[in-house]
């Protein structure tokens, strides 16, 4: 039941939610977006391709998927300087040595190679330029569950998620051997907990996961699962107040 990102009925998966102040302040700290050209590859409902847009920086995003390309357009318009396109992420159509940084946030954890897309962002790189690469690992994945860390509950009550889980999110050492190959240097690694979404009650959270927003690992699930899932995660929230979600990403950045 893996998520079809070209169905139109999942066009709207990944909008509605906006980047947090805290991921704003992790991307100043590796480089300054403000008057750089960003290309966002993987952009989904474009959320990170806005997010960069506000820190200042002339933003292409780049999706596979027609709908998704069209929720983005439809969620920056009016902006200027932000534009999309349809587009793989080993062949973006962007051209050679257009852009200051490249951008690929939950991207490389869809791919079973990651040195093809590696070689198409250092293409699309100036010299000097700065690849951004943000995932889970498997690090990551395992943190228990926890009134923040909702994903973890998802796992404890269904362990199959955790092995798909597992087997697609990439590893510390084959990420920096991928960029090693296709010629980055500098290349640095940190952890960060960014806040997803504050939910004002039950009740959000609830139609959010019901929804199945933003949320691919679902997708495995039936909706009877899905169901069953709603409510084990009720029971070990608090009964009253906001849910504040957050999810620990890796976050590398190599030089080209």
């Amino acid at each position: 039941m893996a998520i079809d990102f070209h169905s139109k009925s999942n066009r709207n998966t990944y909008i509605g939610r906006h980047a947090d102040a805290g991921w704003a302040e992790a991307i100043r700290r590796i480089d300054d977006p403000a008057g750089k050209r960003v290309a966002d590859i993987g952009c989904g409902g474009g959320i990170y391709s806005r997010a960069w847009h506000a820190l200042g920086a002339e933003v292409v995003g780049v999706d596979f998927s027609e709908p998704m390309v069209a929720a983005a357009r439809e969620q920056a318009a009016g902006l200027s300087q932000i534009s999309f396109r349809q587009g793989d992420a080993t062949a973006t159509g962007l051209p050679a040595a257009s852009r200051d940084i490249v951008f690929e946030r939950a991207l490389i954890h869809h791919l079973e190679d990651y040195t093809a897309c590696f070689a198409e962002a250092r293409r699309v790189l100036v010299a000097g330029g700065r690849l951004i690469v943000q995932d889970r690992t498997p690090d990551d994945v395992r943190l228990p569950g926890s009134p923040a860390h909702l994903r973890g509950y998802f796992f404890e009550r269904f362990p199959r998620l955790l092995t798909v889980e597992l087997a697609r999110r990439p590893t510390d050492a084959a990420v920096r051997d991928a960029l090693l190959a296709t010629g980055f240097r500098d290349i640095e690694g940190v952890t960060l907990w960014e806040l997803r979404k504050t939910h004002g009650d039950w009740e959000g959270l609830k139609q959010d996961l019901t929804n199945r927003t933003g949320r691919s690992i679902l997708h495995d699930l039936s909706d009877d699962e899905l169901a069953e899932l709603i409510l084990f995660v009720e029971k070990r929230l608090p009964a009253d107040g906001p849910i504040v979600e957050k999810d620990r990403w890796t976050v590398w950045s190599a030089v080209a």
